[in-house]
C-alpha cells in the first residue's frame, strides 16, 4: 500500500501551480471574490510552524495562503487537503486547530477548506463542535468530496478550469 504522502504530493504540487483554477473548478464563489491583480503568496513556512505548534502530525498537502478580496481586504485562507482512502474521525479537530492557531497567529479571518479523497461517500465532516457547561466552540467549514465529480456529468467544464481533468482522475 502506498503511504500517504505518496497521494499528498501531487495535490500539493497541483494546488502550488494551479491555485486559481484549483479554487474556480472547487471553490467557485470564493474564487470570484479573490483580486487576482493583486497576487497571492503561499505561507508554507508559516503554515509548518502552525502544525509543529500544534502536533497533529505530518499532513503535507496542507496549504496557507494569503490574498486579497476584491473588496481591498486582506484574507488568510487555509487550504487543507487530505487525500485519503479512509474515514479519519480526527480530521474536524485537526480542521479546527490549525483555524484557530493560524487566527491567533495572525488576527486575520481565515477560511478553512477541505477535499476528501476517500471511498465512502456518507463520510462528509464539515463541522468541529465541542461543549461543556454552556460553553460551545464551533467550527463549520466547506469540504468537497471527489466522489462526487465525475468525467460523465462534469463535461461542461467552467471558465478558467485547465486542470479541471487532472482532479478527476
Amino acid at each position: 500500500m502506498a503511504k500517504m504522502s505518496e497521494y499528498d504530493s501531487p495535490w500539493k504540487e497541483s494546488i502550488s501551480l494551479y491555485f486559481r483554477e484549483f479554487l474556480s473548478f472547487f471553490y467557485p464563489r470564493i474564487e470570484e471574490d479573490i483580486d487576482w491583480e493583486r497576487g497571492f503568496e503561499f505561507l508554507d513556512t508559516e503554515l509548518q510552524q502552525i502544525k509543529r505548534e500544534t502536533e497533529t502530525g505530518r499532513r503535507d498537502a496542507d496549504k496557507l495562503v494569503k490574498v486579497w478580496r476584491r473588496s481591498g481586504e486582506e484574507q488568510w485562507v487555509l487550504v487543507h487537503v487530505e487525500v485519503q482512502s479512509q474515514r479519519q474521525s480526527e480530521f474536524s479537530e485537526r480542521m479546527y486547530l490549525y483555524h484557530s492557531r493560524i487566527f491567533d497567529r495572525y488576527r486575520r479571518s481565515v477560511v478553512s477548506l477541505g477535499i476528501l479523497g476517500d471511498e465512502q461517500p456518507s463520510w462528509r465532516p464539515s463541522r468541529y463542535e465541542r461543549e461543556l457547561w454552556g460553553c460551545r466552540a464551533i467550527l463549520e467549514f466547506p469540504v468537497v468530496k471527489l466522489l462526487d465529480y465525475s468525467m460523465e456529468r462534469d463535461t461542461n467544464l467552467r471558465r478558467g478550469e485547465k486542470n479541471a481533468l487532472y482532479y478527476q482522475c
